[in-house]
């Protein structure tokens, strides 16, 4: 039996940061994962990948469209997909082999294989005769696709997201369940590669649970971009029919179309990893129970990431796993939950921080908004990226930053600024009295900061 001091199952984005940290502050450090590429479904099918072919396919549409406004004229502009398809390839494969290469710097040894506890302090890995022993045991397995009743996903005409990333043909029709994050990046993907683009959404809205203000203005931009969004429909089935597939929806009639993409959400990946044998309890939405350092009912062991609920996000699974191990180590660990970002990486971005105006009204929270459209801002006019806006909500008492939320040209770095702000405490004066350079981005951040005290300059 091999001792360690610290075990992981799950090599993702919370599992391997988690093994890194720990064999930096000392421990005899192993993380295990069933694929042979480290690097978890963000990196392998997911984050990535997704945005490889965000970028490509922006790229396309940029060229075959949209040049011609700068004095750039581009005839007979085609589209390589297996081309663009390895692209994407190259990159997941470049950056897998980093976190290998991570792992091994780091002395972390790296163990393909599914694993699960056996019994407190011991993990075995199917097909080795020799478990491994661990004083600590951290669980990251992360999550995998939800299933919808009545949709029979096959995995080349009704796929999840994994199958969506690698279609070696454009759908002609594309029908996307779901208007959430990965339905939206998805579609868009497809959309300006040529298909048409259908979005089922059983709710009222797309992106539920960001900001209902700046939901409802990116439906209005996607729109005219070429999705069609068909909102409180209730999907009841899908299948493979014929060369194509049929959609059937409650009190609608059936949609025929060449492709279905699954994006209903994700659920927890805790099958047979010996949970219910080691008295290690589940929510009842089937997430990893734990306390405020992310330790199970099983002394020892530990849960982070996706499978323990909250956003699932790659970047609060990394925060989780680094608390936990200081944690361990040090006896003190923290996230601070009211400052993840959150980022939708469609055209324009979406990008949000701290609570949104429908959380903050439900709470009792007397705030201010502040406003500042990007039709406003000089670079974002440079750039042809004008569509959007900034929104800052402050304590209406203390002026400190509640949240942010963006839809705009490059949102997902603007919003960190936001983010340092409010791990900061800062207030609304405080970003707007900040120094921001001329002409940039950046400065809508600080001119919505300025209209929630009523004063910005350039509105």
């Amino acid at each position: 039996m091999t001792a360690y001091d610290l075990v992981v199952l799950g090599g993702g984005p919370g599992g391997y940061v988690a093994a890194i940290r720990g064999a930096q502050l000392g421990l005899k450090v192993a993380c295990v994962d069933e694929n042979p590429a480290f690097g978890g479904t963000c990196l392998r099918v997911g984050c990535i990948p997704s945005k490889a072919l965000l970028e490509s396919s922006a790229l396309y549409m940029e060229t075959s469209k949209h040049l011609a406004k700068h004095g750039i004229k581009v005839d007979g502009v085609e589209l390589d997909l297996a081309k663009m398809m390895k692209r994407k390839d190259q990159v997941v494969k470049a950056l897998t082999g980093g976190v290998s290469a991570l792992l091994k710097k780091n002395k972390v040894t790296a163990i393909n294989g599914r694993g699960r506890l056996d019994a407190e302090g011991r993990v075995v890995i199917d097909g080795e005769d020799e478990p491994l022993e661990a004083e600590h045991v951290i669980l990251a397995t992360g999550t995998r696709s939800a299933d919808l009743p009545g949709v029979e996903v096959d995995g080349e005409k009704v796929v999840t997201s994994t199958e969506a990333l690698a279609f070696d043909a454009v759908p002609k029709k594309l029908v996307v369940i779901g208007a959430g994050y990965i339905g939206l990046e998805m579609g868009s993907v497809w959309n300006r590669l040529g298909s048409e683009v259908v979005v089922l959404e059983y709710l009222d809205r797309i992106l539920p649970g960001m900001d209902a203000e700046v939901a409802k203005e990116a439906q209005k931009i996607f729109a005219k971009q070429g999705l069609e969004f068909q909102l409180g429909r209730k999907v009841t089935g899908a299948r493979k029919k014929g060369k194509g597939c049929v959609v059937e929806s409650e009190g609608n009639d059936d949609i025929q179309c060449d492709a279905v993409l699954v994006a209903v959400g994700r659920v927890p990946v805790t099958q047979e990893l010996g949970l219910e044998e080691l008295g290690i309890q589940l929510t009842d939405r089937g997430y990893i129970e734990v306390d405020d350092h992310y330790m199970t009912a099983r002394k020892g062991v530990y849960a982070i990431g996706d499978v323990i609920g909250g956003p699932q996000l790659a970047h609060k699974a990394e925060e989780e796993g680094i608390a936990c191990v200081e944690g361990i180590v040090q006896g003190v660990g923290h996230v601070n939950y009211d400052a993840i970002p959150g980022v939708v990486y469609t055209e324009p971005e979406i990008a949000s921080v701290g609570r949104n105006e429908e959380q903050l009204t439900e709470a009792g929270v007397a705030f201010k908004v502040g406003k500042f459209p990007f039709r406003g801002n000089g670079r974002a006019r440079a750039i042809e990226g004008v569509d959007g806006f900034v929104k800052v909500l402050a304590d209406e008492a203390t002026d400190r930053v509640l949240g942010v939320h963006i839809l705009g040209a490059h949102a997902g770095d603007l919003i960190a600024e936001a983010v340092a702000a409010m791990e900061f405490g800062a207030s609304a004066e405080d970003v707007f009295r900040t120094s921001h350079a001329h002409p940039t981005l950046a400065e809508a951040f600080k001119e919505a900061a300025l209209a929630a005290h009523g004063r910005a300059i350039h509105i």
